[in-house]
């Protein structure tokens, strides 16, 4: 019954593996359109203002980790941790003038923190390569 039921649910693999792909396709064509109804909103308002940039830019990031999928299979933990930064830092500029010191002690912070984390793992990263690069020399 056990075997059964494994040979079952490793024909199902495909199914994540679609739905994934699926979803994070219909992600990048939704944050497309989601940048030029952006973009048009800016040319009919005829300002741009360092928010707006902000924003576009978390657009940007966004696609970038759904091309970084499609092109490795794998999601960098930093694209998202750059992301949640970019959208902190946008929170900041839009709420200046009328954020408590408190919230903003703790949004910094908390960009701080995410800053280190993003740091950390891209050291994750180079150990990791560096550890590729010596194994292959000593073989």
């Amino acid at each position: 019954m056990g075997l059964k039921l494994l040979k079952i649910l490793e024909g199902l693999e495909w199914t994540t593996l679609f739905s994934e792909k699926g979803l994070l396709g219909i992600i990048g064509i939704a944050t497309c359109i989601a940048a030029a109804q952006y973009i048009f909103s800016m040319f009919l308002a005829r300002e741009i203002l360092l928010a707006d940039l902000f924003l576009l830019f978390i657009y940007v990031e966004i696609i970038g980790m759904v091309g970084a999928f499609y092109s490795t299979s794998r999601i960098p933990v930093t694209l998202p941790i750059i992301i949640a930064i970019t959208a902190l830092c946008r929170l900041i500029i839009m709420e200046s003038k009328d954020i408590d010191p408190l919230v903003l002690v703790g949004t910094s912070g908390s960009i701080l923190i995410l800053s280190v984390s993003a740091y950390i793992m891209s050291l994750k990263d180079k150990i990791s390569v560096g550890k590729e690069k010596t194994g292959k020399k000593e073989k």
